[in-house]
């Protein structure tokens, strides 16, 4: 499902640059407003996205992970959301070289929003973030994105945790861009895990909300061509910096998920 409107990647060359910045900033503001209006209207569920998943199989996440569970599909990711922490449990991608070229060229959203569907009770609103002290970290980074709808859609606060202002622009960032750079080299499809970890039962919380702030952070990367698999695994601090990747199976013990059940990843 896609919208009709696109965002004006020119104007007419008669218009001064200043126009033609304001042009393109009211379509994408628009573009921003229908794509949260949209959102009532994509598929949950996991059936109506599947093609994300390495071997269609749906990774096996424990109970107490997730609570309150809720699938969302959007047009370039898929979402398992938990309305306890108000947050993802997961976020998952399938990326190739020709869709990170097309992502290239898409001016960055700036309109987070509360994705209308969640109920209420269970997801995190913009108050939440204010004055909270954490960025609103992207798990499928708005870089990623491919189009102007699906761009809109990653601003979505069910793909965002609080995070560590540097290590959301610093660290995280380097490890976005590393994963990436891997993309455009390999052989054909990479899918993409990224999600918050909470080292205790009763974690630290932001807003009204009480959105949960996770301690640490991870990505998994899984190339289908090879069969490698390996994970990033970072704390949710300033001061954290990347270390050396971690193992398939040392994630899973970590996190308690089985995300790709039926594949013999390797290192």
């Amino acid at each position: 499902m896609s919208l009709s409107f696109a965002v004006p990647r020119s104007a007419p060359s008669s218009l001064p640059s200043t126009a033609k910045r304001l042009l393109q900033a009211l379509g994408l503001a628009l573009l921003c407003t229908l794509s949260q209006a949209q959102t009532q209207r994509l598929p949950t569920g996991f059936a109506q996205c599947q093609g994300f998943f390495p071997t269609q199989q749906l990774p096996r996440v424990p109970a107490t992970t997730a609570q309150l569970p809720r699938e969302l599909c959007y047009e370039s990711f898929a979402v398992l959301h938990s309305g306890r922490s108000r947050t993802p449990v997961y976020v998952v991608e399938k990326l190739t070289r020709e869709q990170l070229i097309d992502a290239q060229d898409e001016q960055r959203a700036q309109r987070f929003f509360a994705d209308a569907r969640l109920p209420s009770a269970e997801r995190a609103t913009l108050d939440d973030y204010k004055g909270s002290g954490f960025d609103r970290g992207h798990m499928a980074p708005a870089a990623d994105m491919p189009s102007p709808t699906a761009m809109a859609q990653s601003f979505s606060l069910a793909n965002i945790v609080p995070q560590a202002p540097v290590n959301n622009q610093r660290t995280w960032a380097g490890i976005e861009k590393s994963t990436r750079s891997y993309v455009m080299r390999a052989q054909g499809p990479v899918y993409v895990f990224t999600g918050p970890y909470y080292a205790t039962p009763s974690p630290r919380t932001v807003g009204p909300n009480k959105v949960w702030v996770p301690t640490h952070l991870y990505k998994l990367v899984f190339d289908a061509s090879n069969r490698r698999a390996w994970a990033h695994w970072v704390e949710n601090t300033d001061d954290a910096r990347a270390g050396a990747p971690i193992s398939y199976r040392e994630l899973v013990q970590r996190t308690g998920i089985e995300f790709l059940p039926g594949v013999q990843a390797r290192q």
